[in-house]
């Protein structure tokens, strides 16, 4: 907490120092939603570069002072916060004046800005996500304020904890981790009993975009049980889109990279080639829309699909067919083929990418 404040009261410093010698006061942030500022490393997933550019959030200028000003007011609130060891969630800080910061994502760029510009992590200014994501399956840890959690009551459901730097204890007999893109199938899943079933894991959704916590706590389960973690998703771009933040990142959070990716995550479906083999008829298959056909040209210009060409093979699929389906298009085989036949198969001959 020392260098956080001390972070904090060194950019404040500079503002005072400005103001003294009579300057306006500039603030700079990295340019983080940039490529060119983004490299990809194999083991990493995608990394901001040391030397980026940067743009200047200046308090002289009509288009940026409000913006200079919302920023010194958060640092504000996280310096005082620090200082009591209280924690904060976005929403409390955008509801402690809705009228100052005027939304919801003006907020959270501003506390991402933050978080790149001192170099230090969102939960170490201990701003908290509200979390979406839910685990379920053999695990169980203890979270931060002592309470015991186990995961293993069957039909149960557990919030993805909104510290997850703080759990610690965690134990598992796990055999894999599988991440589920959608609520609906991991309910699903969770209905059929899959996890106890076919061999014990951890089930996790993020339903849909993932939030920082569900990408941390995957995370964390690596790091502690190293065991393989696989993801199903629908097989549209969407669903290619997803996997790629578990596995390599998201550009905007490229400047946590080290924490937040799993690059050993792997693909097992749902994939365009299992559509074929399937006989999956075309009529309960959706055709593109050019939201689709846009996004996943920009997946296959990516720099990590290049080391990827089991993927690059299956994009081609999706590209060529123009068509996509969600996982709940397995039930046109039978009810519950996805949970008594289709994950048993994959994860007993190997069918991940």
């Amino acid at each position: 907490s020392s260098e956080v404040l001390e972070a904090i009261e060194n950019v404040i410093q500079g503002v005072i120092q400005s103001l003294a010698q009579k300057k306006p006061p500039v603030l700079t942030v990295a340019n983080r939603a940039d490529w060119r500022n983004i490299e990809f490393k194999d083991s990493v997933g995608l990394q901001m570069i040391p030397g980026c550019t940067t743009k200047q959030i200046r308090s002289d200028c009509p288009q940026s002072a409000r913006r200079f000003a919302l920023m010194l007011k958060i640092l504000s609130m996280i310096y005082k916060m620090v200082q009591s060891n209280t924690y904060a969630t976005k929403r409390d800080i955008y509801y402690s004046d809705t009228l100052l910061f005027g939304s919801q994502s003006v907020v959270d760029q501003i506390i991402n800005d933050i978080s790149c510009m001192l170099k230090i992590p969102r939960r170490s200014l201990h701003v908290l996500s509200t979390t979406k994501g839910f685990v379920a399956g053999n695990l169980s840890y203890t979270e931060e304020d002592g309470t015991k959690v186990n995961c293993s009551c069957s039909a149960t459901v557990f919030t993805v904890p909104s510290n997850v730097q703080g759990i610690k204890n965690l134990t598992s007999h796990a055999k894999f981790i599988l991440i589920v893109e959608k609520d609906a199938t991991f309910q699903r899943l969770l209905d059929d009993d899959f996890f106890s079933k076919v061999s014990p894991c951890i089930m996790i959704t993020g339903r849909g975009i993932p939030d920082l916590n569900t990408r941390l706590l995957v995370r964390k389960l690596w790091d502690s049980f190293q065991i393989p973690i696989f993801t199903l998703m629908d097989a549209d771009p969407h669903g290619v889109e997803i996997m790629c933040v578990y596995k390599y990142g998201s550009v905007s959070m490229s400047f946590e990279a080290h924490h937040l990716t799993v690059p050993s995550v792997k693909w097992l479906g749902l994939l365009p080639s299992d559509l074929e083999r399937l006989n999956i008829s075309k009529d309960a298959l959706i055709p593109f829309t050019k939201q689709d056909e846009n996004k996943l040209a920009s997946i296959k210009k990516r720099p990590y699909i290049a080391c990827q060409p089991l993927w690059k093979k299956e994009l081609e699929i999706m590209a060529a067919s123009k068509l996509k389906a969600e996982i709940q298009v397995l039930t046109t085989v039978s009810a519950d083929y996805l949970s008594r036949v289709y994950l048993p198969n994959k994860l007993q001959f190997g069918g991940w990418l």
